[in-house]
């Protein structure tokens, strides 16, 4: 039952972050694309802001993708802690705890269980398991 629970959150974060990462670096489902991120990554002082949408979506997509698949140890989770934490310090941590108030609750969740994941391991059922047995 382990392992099947670890597919779960691998699955439900990572393939999160991959549309995240899809809204900042295509548009798709309903996010603004590069441009539009970088905009706004200027406006909130994260300078230059289109390459730094660039990377953000591409950790976010890179990031996902591993995660889900897990596939490359702990690499996923390296790049999911770290796309939260610059939302923490430069977005929600000013705002306090609760996501009601645009807080780092939800941030520091996502943190916390990508961290959980790479302490773990991957479980039976990845990519990981699968190719380095």
């Amino acid at each position: 039952m382990m392992n099947t629970g670890l597919l779960l959150i691998r699955l439900a974060v990572g393939l999160t972050f991959m549309g995240h990462g899809s809204q900042k670096l295509f548009g798709w489902f309903g996010g603004p694309g590069l441009k539009g991120t970088g905009q706004w990554f200027e406006s909130i002082g994260i300078k230059p802001g289109l390459f730094m949408a660039f990377l953000a979506g591409l950790g976010e997509l890179a990031g996902g993708f591993l995660f889900a698949a897990g596939l490359g140890g702990p690499v996923g989770a390296v790049l999911i802690v770290l796309t939260m934490l610059v939302a923490v310090f430069k977005v929600h941590g000013k705002n306090g705890y609760w996501v009601t108030q645009g807080g780092y609750e939800y941030n520091l969740i996502l943190i916390v269980v990508a961290v959980g994941v790479a302490c773990t391991g991957s479980g039976t059922y990845s990519l990981d398991a699968v190719l380095f047995r």
